[in-house]
């Protein structure tokens, strides 16, 4: 998903912030796990994700803390904070709106 044409603008932080609020995640973990609940459709790449977390970071949405994957290695986790929290249930809402008026007029003859 490098800046795929199909999507609505902002629909990757959405993606993001909905990914760690489940758990806290590495880049590579929370790159999967879209690609996994999207049924291999969508496909995040390294060069979207990593430019979408820093803007997240820089509002406060999300938090990042270093630690060991099960891997052993060591990679920034990222996980949602309140204001994050917030702010998913605001863009849920949001899409939610946008995705039923997308609907009614694709859906209209």
């Amino acid at each position: 998903m490098g800046k795929p044409n199909g999507l609505v603008q902002g629909t990757l932080d959405l993606f993001i912030l909905k990914t760690v609020a489940l758990e806290p995640r590495h880049g590579w973990a929370i790159a999967k796990r879209i690609q996994q609940i999207s049924r291999d459709v969508l496909q995040v790449q390294q060069g979207s994700l990593y430019p979408a977390l820093h803007p997240l970071q820089q509002k406060a949405w999300i938090r990042a803390k270093w630690a060991e994957t099960e891997t052993g290695r060591r990679a920034k986790f990222y996980s949602l904070t309140a204001a994050g929290r917030v702010q998913l249930e605001n863009e849920a809402a949001n899409w939610d709106r946008l995705s039923s008026a997308i609907n009614l007029v694709v859906q209209t003859s």
